[in-house]
């Protein structure tokens, strides 16, 4: 599952209540109020329900009040895990349920434990809400008699190969354990990680799971809420029904904060095997959540780090040049709290400087102070992210179940809004005085393998126990599962009967309008009241794909310096002119188009336009700008070459299009090349490829076409056409032999493998049959890559597979996973042998099971605008008709047994595809030598070849 860090200054963004405008923007001012009914059960249960028909589907969290902080030393790790357990069987709910149904039902699910809580969600189309409350409810009150010796040891590799994917085989992955062992003292539940020790997960047992059910998984210590299409008196009787019996237990009162402080202030240092880069981080001790400092120690963190004018970006970036970033943050959890400074620096630069020039600024910052237009900036934003936290039904289910559980009541939010409003400037400069300025802190220092010397003087190695290669290996199961008998716990109905679907969802797709400027701009867009939000984008086809072969990398640069000001304001007015309006405004470079993205509220959705069709056609082309974009790009091709995933992205991309395809090649350049690359070159990008013949321009929110196409402005009349030929690039023919490339990563804790072959395009009626045939092999936890290489054998965290679309070259297939290191070859055998036969055994349940989840989860197609956006998008890139979802779903309504072999012959026989292993050099790559596909072939990290020893 993944774990869940969620800081409140993001409670505080996306609360439930606020004052606000009304839909449509303009007029007066109305209470926005998110209903709720709150019901408290006879055993402890609190009840959140808020109804919303807006798409037929309902979303449901449980959030237990027990996290990391309720670990005893000697079994840290063990709420994470635990959270892994509860995901396996319960009396009634049988082995890996919840990873295939909630899949199978049309749905999606997930779980998150953090240093104060659980938390369990679901959204599904809304005639599987009562099988989600059935087997919520088993999972809480018939859980423990389904546990056994077996299914203890088993889920214990899973956890593992989490903390290596997670923190092991990460750069600066083990920093936060340094510095909580630092700052907390021995004892204090805030000592260790969530993710804990491997070595204490190791040494649990079938007593400690069943204290900590008993102690903190009772209905009296947790909050369910339900959002969505929902029937409120027919709700209650399913959560009485389900939920009613289950008796109170353990403990539920919650723990009193435990700030702490420093008495002096401690360095240490470690030599990351992954980092290419120094890293420092500065760890202040401060307070702990709804503490009366923390709303001005929230708005500290934005104010020193965020923005052009802040005093760090100031110091460090701009004068010092010692990084082409910094970052500072609060975090107050339940207990304790923490103020945060971390500067990632360009390579080779001595960390001893970077400190020097943070406490100069801070100096500097004690004696001037900050403008108030960086705290209204901040106030201005409150607006759009709560809206934009609650615009799914999934989100309003968090926010109600984090202020119910927390602090007492979700009504709390007005509380929390009101405070950041409040916050003053000597508010925030007597925080940063009482625990930022000339305080105690906890120090690290993350330097590259090698390069100790850029440590600060006087740093302390810090003690961390990193694991061996073939250290924690499969456990030893000592109890067969068949020697095992659930004891059911007495119910006042039969709990094993599964419940029956309600009535099927009606789902309404969108109303999508289109039209084409003069100018030859392709407008596509829907209109939507239900939040005043406007979400939109502007693509520009070509992006990486218009880059000069000899000069990759000035498309992804062009998104850098676009936003860096315009002819008429400096880097700093333009993000105060975007603050201001409480708007999010960003562009980024893809494969095939550069987009901007634009989020913003209704009524303010013509001046933010404004400042699009500034930013499109008066770029400012800023030359000290450039140079820091250059040093931020350099630093991330750096910090590239570290991530096992992404080296294998890259290698996997040459393999299949070939050194002469510009898709061979990563967006982002390589560092000779950029280090070329001048500002005329974007200049020339820019007066060659930014067109509005080649835009796509997508609306999606509350603003009618008219306002829509009203707010291009100049982007219609001064944005002239030009030609652009997109380039024709000869695509090598699929492999007809398998080829297999091992990528070095010295001491790597997992090896990365991925699979991949050339498909079709994106366009073509077969990418849909591709994608049903691989709903049961790879789509999600209920595929038989997830359920074989995870739940069977416990060799990864996760494992899957999924077509991707190309808008000008055929698409790709890909397979792929981060497994154990020593479990390598093993769970290659097993991806070859899961995806060999997938044609042969595939059965006319695993078809039923396809078109029941392919067809259902429709309902969970249109709820967003990010939503309705993707679907705009698909439709433009791709040149796919507009009702291509209802095509979709015909394919999947007409599928046979038949039709999904012949598509898996074709598309997945593994004699036509590319395998790319990275890893451990030294103890996987000899296993791989008489694997059967031939000597695998050792390249570098770009994927040249490189001589094997």
């Amino acid at each position: 599952m993944t774990k869940v860090k969620l800081s409140l200054i993001k409670l505080m963004f996306l609360g439930i209540l606020m004052t606000a405008c009304q839909a449509g923007g303009g007029g007066g001012k109305d209470e926005l109020s998110l209903d709720y009914e709150k019901i408290i059960l006879n055993n402890g249960l609190e009840v959140i329900l808020h109804e919303d028909n807006s798409d037929p589907i309902v979303a449901v969290s449980i959030l237990v009040h027990v996290g990391s902080n309720r670990e005893k030393p000697g079994r840290t790790g063990f709420a994470h895990y635990f959270e892994h357990m509860l995901f396996q069987r319960s009396e009634n709910v049988p082995e890996g349920g919840f990873f295939k149904n909630i899949n199978e039902w049309g749905g999606t699910f997930n779980g998150g434990t953090w240093t104060d809580g659980t938390v369990y969600s679901e959204v599904v189309p809304k005639d599987a809400l009562e099988k989600v409350l059935w087997m919520e409810s088993d999972r809480m009150g018939f859980f423990i008699n389904a546990v056994s010796l077996a299914s203890l040891e088993g889920e214990k590799p899973v956890v593992q190969n989490e903390k290596r994917q997670r923190v092991d085989n990460q750069p600066y992955g083990h920093t936060q354990s340094v510095i909580l062992k630092a700052l907390y003292p021995e004892g204090h539940p805030y000592n260790w990680t969530v993710i804990g020790e491997l070595e204490d997960l190791q040494n649990a047992t079938l007593d400690d799971v069943k204290e900590f059910y008993e102690q903190w998984y009772g209905p009296n210590n947790a909050t369910l809420v339900i959002a969505g299409d929902i029937d409120r008196d027919e709700v209650m009787a399913m959560v009485e029904k389900y939920f009613g019996e289950i008796p109170s237990r353990g403990i539920d009162t919650p723990m009193e904060p435990q700030p702490v402080s420093l008495d002096q202030t401690k360095t240490f240092y470690y030599e990351d095997n992954f980092a290419q880069l120094p890293e420092i981080r500065l760890t202040f001790p401060t307070v702990e959540q709804f503490n009366e400092d923390q709303w001005a120690l929230d708005a500290l963190g934005a104010i020193l780090s965020d923005g052009k004018r802040a005093i760090l970006y100031k110091e460090v970036v701009e004068k010092a040049k010692l990084a082409p970033g910094v970052s500072s943050y609060n975090s107050s959890n339940e207990l304790a709290g923490t103020f945060t400074i971390r500067v990632r620096a360009n390579k080779g630069t001595d960390l001893n400087s970077v400190r020097t020039v943070i406490d100069q600024a801070l100096v500097k910052f004690d004696q001037e102070g900050f403008d108030i237009k960086d705290l209204d900036r901040i106030k201005a934003g409150i607006e759009t992210s709560f809206y934009n936290g609650i615009s799914s039904v999934l989100g309003k289910a968090f926010q109600l179940a984090q202020y119910n559980e927390y602090a007492g009541t979700p009504d709390f939010v007005k509380t929390d809004l009101a405070k950041i409003k409040a916050v003053t400037k000597d508010d925030v400069m007597r925080v940063f005085r009482k625990y930022v300025f000339n305080q105690n802190r906890i120090v690290t220092n993350f330097v590259p393998k090698g390069e100790a010397g850029l440590a600060m003087e006087g740093a302390v190695l810090a003690d961390i126990k990193e694991e061996g290669i073939n250290e924690y290996g499969q456990s030893e199961i000592i109890e067969e599962e068949g020697d095992f008998t659930i004891v059911k716990t007495a119910s006042s109905f039969d709990r094993s009967k599964e419940p029956d679907f309600g009535e099927p969802p009606l789902v309404t797709p969108p109303t999508i309008w289109t039209t084409k400027t003069e100018n030859g701009i392709d407008v596509y867009g829907v209109e939507t009241g239900e939040l005043p939000l406007v979400n939109f984008s502007m693509r520009i086809m070509g992006g990486h794909y218009l880059d000069d072969p000899n000069k990759i990398g000035v498309a992804n640069l062009m998104t850098d310096i676009m936003m860096e000001g315009t002819a008429n304001k400096t880097p700093e007015e333009l993000e105060d002119a975007i603050g201001q309006l409480g708007a999010n405004l960003s562009m980024f470079t893809s494969d095939e188009y550069i987009q901007v993205s634009g989020n913003c509220l209704s009524r303010n959705f013509e001046a933010t336009m404004e400042l699009v069709q500034e930013i499109l056609l008066e770029p400012r082309w800023d030359e000290k700008e450039f140079e820091r974009i250059i040093n931020l790009t350099l630093q991330g091709i750096k910090q590239r070459e570290t991530n096992p995933n992404t080296v294998a992205t890259v290698v996997i991309n040459k393999k299949l299009y070939g050194e002469d395809h510009i898709l061979g090649h990563p967006a982002i350049g390589y560092e000779d090349v950029v280090n070329q690359i001048t500002i005329e070159d974007l200049k020339a990008f820019y007066e060659s490829y930014f067109v509005p013949n080649v835009t796509n321009y997508h609306i999606a929110g509350n603003v009618t076409q008219k306002r829509a196409l009203d707010a291009l402005g100049k982007l219609t009349t001064e944005w002239q056409q030009k030609e652009v030929i997109m380039p024709a690039y000869d695509v090598p023919a699929v492999n007809q032999n398998p080829k297999v490339y091992f990528v070095d990563i010295p001491e790597a804790k997992q090896s990365v493998i991925r699979i991949a072959r050339l498909t079709v395009p994106s366009n073509d009626p077969v990418y849909n049959e591709i994608m049903v045939a691989n709903d049961r092999l790879g789509d999600g936890s209920s595929g038989r890559l997830f359920q074989i290489l995870r739940e069977e054998k416990q060799f990864t965290y996760g494992a899957y597979s999924f077509p991707r679309r190309s808008a000008m070259a055929p698409g790709s297939f890909t397979a792929f996973s981060s497994v154990k290191s020593s479990t390598t070859k093993d769970a290659l055998d097993t991806f070859k042998e899961i995806i060999g036969s997938y044609s042969g055994t595939y059965t006319a349940e695993d078809l039923e099971k396809t078109k029941t989840s392919m067809i259902k989860e429709n309902a969970r197609n249109f709820e967003t605008l990010t939503n309705l956006l993707s679907i705009l998008h698909n439709i433009s890139t791709y040149d796919l008709p507009q009702d291509y979802i209802d095509r979709e779903q015909k394919t999947v309504t007409n599928a046979t047994i038949e039709s999904i072999q012949n598509t898996a012959n074709e598309y997945f026989d593994l004699s036509r595809y590319v395998f790319v292993i990275v890893g451990d050099k030294a103890t996987q790559y000899d296993p791989l030598r008489v694997d059967g596909y031939g000597d695998p072939i050792l390249v570098d990290r770009y994927g040249n070849a490189e001589e094997a020893i």
